[in-house]
């Protein structure tokens, strides 16, 4: 995995970039430079490592969905008036709401451009499929921001919108990587599916690291969901369980446009806890988990790239906090 990581970085420290105007082309280098985990072109290799062993081979098109990524996180980053990314200055606050639009506009060609490093045989079903993929992740934001405007959000409304954000660009790359490397049609489906419920496992993580993580570690202001009234999981059961001095408590705190940030943060933290709230967001992501460990288990492909991936999705499992 350390090694697949450092060939990983070091083609992206390298990726052909302009450099005129720097305003433009130098917040690309930036957010890029702020590191990450690189989890979906790691998981292009992982899919590609499924039945062949020459990665370094595919190593310029699995930037595809890292360059892809990060797109998205620019843009993202604007709609939510994020302060932090990765712990660092967002774009929008180190430069402004324009140049990081315009160079996350650059970034989503430049994501094609990896596409085309991809084999020719494969390129057409990888473009098309790509493409699903981007609307899908922006059918997914729009959901997410409309959300912000409706009273109250199911759980399978929630499960549906994050499956589109977050999870269907792992879907995408894990079965990119096994288009790749010549895998058959049911195969490449199995692999989507896969990712995707590793990736709806992956964004419940993520909503209990917003809430309960170590900011130095989880490299985003910690709290902001609460503070924001965004609709996530937690926030979800959390109304859905409470009872009625629990219920109002919160409804006060969402309903208040003038506050301690620190105060509510701790209060709604502490009405989670006495609805077991941590507990239950981790079992429904260990649900999601185990359903893609028992479909991957029945896939006949190299099983050295089977405990690979095995290996990589429970180490997202228990990312620090």
């Amino acid at each position: 995995m350390k090694e697949k990581l450092q060939k990983l970085e070091e083609a992206l420290a390298n990726l052909p970039l302009g450099n005129q105007p720097e305003n433009l082309y130098d917040p690309i280098r930036y957010l890029l430079s702020l590191g990450g985990k690189r989890l979906r072109p790691m998981l292009v290799l992982l899919g590609y490592g499924l039945k062949k062993d020459d990665y370094e081979s595919i190593i310029s098109p699995a930037l595809a969905v890292e360059v892809f990524h990060n797109f998205t996180l620019m843009h993202d980053d604007i709609m939510d008036e994020a302060p932090l990314r990765r712990g660092q200055p967002t774009v929008h606050e180190k430069w402004n709401q324009t140049v990081a639009i315009l160079s996350g506009d650059t970034m989503m060609v430049k994501a094609y451009d990896q596409l085309l490093e991809g084999p020719h045989d494969s390129l057409s079903e990888a473009v098309r499929k790509f493409n699903k993929c981007a609307v899908e992740v922006c059918e997914g934001q729009q959901l997410d921001m409309n959300y912000e405007e409706y009273e109250t959000v199911t759980e399978g409304q929630y499960i549906e919108m994050i499956r589109l954000k977050t999870a269907v660009l792992l879907g995408f790359s894990l079965e990119y990587g096994g288009l790749l490397a010549g895998m058959d049609v049911e195969q490449l489906t199995q692999l989507n599916t896969i990712g995707e419920k590793a990736g709806i496992g992956f964004q419940l993580m993520d909503d209990l690291l917003d809430v309960y993580g170590d900011q130095a570690k989880f490299g985003k202001q910690v709290g902001g969901d609460i503070v924001s009234n965004k609709k996530t999981y937690l926030l979800i059961k959390a109304l859905e369980l409470a009872n009625d001095s629990q219920k109002a408590e919160m409804d006060k705190w969402i309903a208040a446009s003038d506050f301690d940030i620190s105060e509510k943060v701790n209060a709604i933290k502490n009405i989670y806890g006495e609805l077991g709230i941590f507990e239950l967001t981790q079992q429904k992501m260990n649900e999601y988990y185990d359903e893609a460990f028992a479909l991957l288990e029945k896939m006949e492909i190299r099983e050295e790239g089977k405990l690979a991936l095995v290996e990589f999705f429970e180490k997202l499992m228990k990312r620090e906090r």
